[in-house]
């Protein structure tokens, strides 16, 4: 169920993102728009687009959420892929499944080393006072 979710999900989101698709919406829209004084302009009329609009939204959010969480999560595992084969400090892998503050600071630990390095580099690169 799962595969066959993430296929339908991965087809919806590429083909809503083609330039395309939006300017069939909105023809879709222009012609209802258009549809209106013969119609005139009733309560259906109106709750044809209103109704569709809010049942593409509605599916769309999950449809995109899904796409989020997946992305999101294959990109932190090639991030953490990257340091753990890298120099960089393993104990980074994982911090996503941390709370907010934990994650702050880390934040506030690696901005102190970055100011730290920075202040080393920029001391040891200064010319020799003569």
């Amino acid at each position: 169920m799962e595969k066959i979710f993430t296929r339908i999900a991965n087809s919806v989101a590429r083909a809503t993102g083609r330039p395309v698709t939006f300017i069939g919406c909105g023809l879709l829209v222009v012609v209802w728009a258009l549809t209106g004084p013969v119609f005139h302009y009733s309560d259906t009329w109106q709750l044809i687009i209103n109704t569709g609009t809010t049942i593409v939204t509605f599916l769309m959010v999950f449809l995109i959420q899904n796409t989020q969480n997946r992305d999101s999560a294959a990109v932190q595992a090639k991030l953490d892929e990257l340091l753990r084969v890298s120099t960089g400090e393993n104990s980074f892998i994982g911090i996503e499944h941390l709370s907010e503050t934990e994650v702050n600071e880390f934040r506030s630990r690696c901005e102190r080393a970055a100011r730290e390095h920075d202040r080393l580099t920029s001391s040891a690169l200064a010319p020799a006072a003569e």
